[in-house]
């Protein structure tokens, strides 16, 4: 399985697991067993490098004080021979819950000094919750045993080591925070607002050689390290960055450093702390040597996502050099108490971002006042609304601001990207394209329309320091508008016509093609088919033979970026490297939007890196490789997993077969398409037969299949009318058809099925090339090659509602109205009833516009029959 699957499988165990117990809480223990499980494979790891066998791993004791501390040096901890878990995993049946009670307790009491601060009490919040997972000993142990065998597959060795781990730890965190509600805010940010902030710190940082970043309230971790991957992309040295954290709660302060360690960050690079971040802030020094360890908290970077608008207390906080300068936040409102904290602690070169509440941008009293002072010191650089609803148990409007301590410029960039979004079950989660539209903007300070502006402090000042965000950038759609000319006497507006300037500058002639002047401010339509129309004029097929054109010889590009270069590339960079080339290209094409072939791009990369990743670090050995096919099948009223054939590790199966076994394909697939016929052979017969016939045993009860047993007898004893007889033959002949190439198809089927597996464990290098090619680089050259008519597909939507907006004109409609009252007066008039039916009958007539006729009304006053 490849990562993704192997995350989705745990989850999906986990989650049937947990039975009772909360997502928040139940986290906190298969989190914890990871990590254990992480340290215990980091042991057995170094000691095989050092010489240990299997034979001689038991004596692996507190025994032999030199091991002890060899490990303790190396790794920080020791964790004995009987306390690993694989010595738990080996001990089957005899496992008990005490093994794991016992090697938590031994574990703590066996934490090397130097090491304290990264290891001390990480798994007490495992230890003290192992008797929420079983009202007795036997119930946990079970619990215990099921969890440890779940995430037993998980690598934890090799060059893929810290890459699988971390997204499934990732993984995991946010399917948990998805079903913990707003608990769900103590401990992570969504991956893609993370992932938004990481880019553009990173950008900052981008020429440094050694960087601190530092989150004062740090959840799980994941916002530090996607800070951390992104800053590595530009400096290449991951150990070149120090991590600081500090996390109030107790059970989330472990979570931090858990995935802090098991990223592979060294223990050097991490300080963290488990402390309440406005009552305690950062120590200067250490309470056993405040002269040898004194040493203010200044970073290069701050990044957080503190709980929003918490209570806080403000008492005697005006002489504290964190507020001291701008103001002290108000006693219900900790936001801009957190974002001054921050600020605080950053170098003069430092950049940060924090996410907060949309009301930090407007709201009055002391807020208003550090909010101008934070104007007039030039320190707010950035402001950027997000979709509403992105935070996983609260919908409320969120903002990142970006802040920095010294600036040349005098403005703030304001970017509104609360529209664009996709919807992910309850929540807004922000695209790939998203991403990377913001980042650019805020980086490379662009003003774009209906989306981001630079704004002057003047114009701050103007508004008094209000810094709502539609103040500054109005990102609502134009509401329709009626041109009263068109609607009277039909016609397209010019006004209208020149909404869509972009397209005719593109497609030169083609207005000209499509619409004719009638006066100058209306133009008619010259065509009554627009799409056709469209698609045959000399300028759109021209811009189609420039797309063509500019991205001839891409596919060569890719082959040469990701097949020739396989075992070398980046994966980390590489998709930014391919959609600069993809927007290089772009700027030859109008109306293209490189973002949404960016988004193009993504869609496809994660499929790709993914294949990289397998080929990277288990060789190039692993593309010929087939895995079992595992799947959960009931067995015994149980869940059981169990091989259902075989599947391409890399390679998938189908592929395969459509290139190098298109014949044995092509005989399944048109015995399939028999079985189709005759099932559709089957209702025609159905439908020759009377109704009354249909009521009988050789057909099923709601009528709609025949019985096929029934269906023998009755022919066998000839138990109906011969033309009744005849269908029933002709059904029954088809069965037999039908069950001879079912056989067929299966037996086929399970032939080809070995046959790929063989073809795959057999590929030449050439061929894993063509089918790699097959699998990444058509499916992306395709997906793009769709894009100018989807261009060309949006003009010509646009063409044909502007069209038919003014198609029917008000007064062709008042005359359509005028003939229909006057049908309907006709037909009143064929009406009769009493006085009071008439009476009736004569005001709607006025009504409709008709007129009273007298003698008509006596005529037929008494008439029957009466109407009502």
């Amino acid at each position: 399985m490849n990562k993704q699957q192997l995350a989705a499988k745990i989850w999906e165990s986990a989650n049937k697991m947990r039975s009772k117990i909360e997502a928040n809480e139940y986290k906190d223990y298969i989190l914890g067993f990871i990590f254990y499980k992480f340290l215990s494979d980091k042991e057995v790891k170094y000691l095989k490098e050092i010489g240990y066998t299997d034979e001689y791993m038991d004596t692996v004791t507190e025994e032999y004080p030199e091991v002890v501390q060899n490990l303790q040096n190396r790794n920080g901890y020791f964790i004995a021979y009987n306390d690993l878990f694989s010595t738990w995993l080996s001990k089957g049946s005899d496992f008990n819950v005490s093994d794991v009670r016992d090697a938590l307790s031994a574990f703590s009491r066996l934490i090397s000094d130097t090491h304290k601060k990264v290891f001390k009490g990480v798994f007490d919040t495992l230890q003290t919750g192992l008797s929420k997972l079983g009202d007795t000993a036997n119930s946990q142990t079970k619990a215990i045993s099921d969890l440890i065998n779940l995430i037993k597959d998980i690598p934890m060795d090799g060059k893929q080591d810290y890459d699988v781990l971390g997204f499934i730890y990732e993984y995991l965190i946010s399917n948990f925070a998805a079903n913990a509600g707003k608990k769900a805010g103590e401990f992570y940010t969504p991956h893609e607002v993370s992932l938004l902030m990481s880019e553009i710190v990173a950008n900052h940082l981008k020429d440094r050689e050694e960087i601190k970043i530092y989150d004062p309230t740090s959840g799980s971790g994941s916002l530090l390290i996607n800070i951390g991957k992104s800053a590595t992309k530009f400096m290449g040295q991951a150990n070149r960055i120090k991590y600081y954290a500090q996390e109030l709660k107790q059970n989330t302060y472990n979570l931090t450093r858990m995935n802090l360690v098991m990223r592979g960050i060294l223990p050097d690079n991490i300080v963290t702390r488990n402390g309440d971040t406005l009552e305690e802030d950062w120590p200067y020094f250490e309470d056993n040597d405040p002269v040898g360890t004194y040493e203010p908290l200044y970073v290069d970077a701050v990044v957080s996502n503190p709980p929003y608008s918490q209570n806080w207390n403000p008492a005697d906080k005006e002489t504290d050099p964190r507020f001291s300068r701008f103001g002290v936040a108000p006693k219900g409102k900790a936001d801009y108490a957190f974002l001054l904290h921050d600020l605080f602690h950053l170098k003069s070169n430092g950049i940060m971002t924090i996410v907060l509440p949309h009301g930090v941008l407007f709201r009055g009293g002391e807020e208003g006042i550090i909010r101008k002072n934070l104007i007039e010191n030039n320190h707010i650089d950035t402001i950027i609304g997000l979709p509403a609803n992105i935070f996983f148990g609260t919908g409320i409007p969120t903002i990142i601001m970006v802040l920095k301590q010294k600036r040349k410029n005098t403005d703030v960039m304001i970017v509104d990207a609360s529209k664009g979004f996709e919807k992910v079950g309850k929540n807004n989660k922000l695209r790939a394209c998203d991403i990377k539209k913001i980042a650019d903007v805020v980086t490379q300070r662009l003003s774009v329309n209906k989306f981001s502006r630079i704004v002057s402090r003047d114009e701050i000042r103007a508004n008094d320091y209000n810094m709502n965000i539609p103040r500054y950038v109005d990102s609502s759609e134009k509401p329709e508008s009626w041109d009263i000319y068109a609607s009277m006497f039909g016609g397209v507006p010019r006004q209208e016509l020149d909404e869509l300037t972009p397209f005719w500058l593109a497609l030169p002639g083609l207005k000209e093609a499509l619409f004719e002047a009638t006066n100058d401010s209306y133009y008619k339509l010259r065509t009554e088919n627009i799409k056709d129309s469209v698609n045959r004029n000399p300028a759109v097929l021209a811009f189609y033979n420039n797309y063509r054109s500019v991205f001839s010889g891409f596919d060569n590009y890719l082959k040469q970026q990701l097949l020739d270069c396989m075992q070398d590339i980046n994966v980390s960079k590489e998709e930014t490297i391919i959609s600069e080339n993809i927007f290089q290209r772009l700027e030859a094409i109008p109306l293209a939007d490189k973002y949404e072939a960016y988004q193009i791009l993504d869609n496809n990369w994660n499929a790709i890196a993914t294949d990289l990743e397998i080929a990277q670090t288990e060789g190039f050995a692993a593309t010929k490789q087939v895995d079992p096919n595992m799947v959960i099948k009931k067995k015994d009223g149980k869940d059981k997993e169990v091989q259902e054939g075989w599947k391409g590790h890399v390679l998938p199966f189908s592929l395969v077969q459509e290139t190098y076994l298109a014949a044995e394909l092509d005989v399944i697939k048109n015995d399939e398409g028999r079985v189709n016929e005759i099932t559709a052979q089957y209702e025609e017969l159905l439908e020759e037969l009377p109704e009354e016939e249909k009521e009988k045993n050789f057909i099923n009860e709601d009528k709609t299949a025949f019985v096929w047993a029934e269906i023998k007898k009755t022919v066998k004893a000839k138990e109906a009318e011969l033309e009744i007889l005849a269908i029933l033959k002709k059904a029954a002949a088809l069965n037999e058809e039908e069950k001879k190439i079912r056989k067929r198809i299966k037996e086929n089927s399970a032939a080809l099925h070995i046959k790929t597996k063989e073809t795959i464990e057999n590929l030449t290098d050439d061929q894993v090339y063509e089918l790699l090619n097959k699998k990444w680089i058509i499916p992306l050259t395709a997906d793009l090659h769709k894009m100018p008519v989807s261009i060309v597909n949006t003009l010509i939507s646009k063409v044909e509602t502007l069209s038919a907006k003014y198609s029917t004109t008000l007064s062709e409609v008042e005359h359509q109205i005028r003939e229909t009252e006057e049908e309907l007066v006709s037909m009143l008039d064929e009406l009769v009833g009493n006085e009071y039916d008439m009476q009736g009958i004569c005001e709607l007539k006025a009504m409709l516009g008709g007129k009273h006729d007298e003698n008509k009304q006596k005529e037929t006053l008494y008439k029957i029959p009466r109407i009502h």
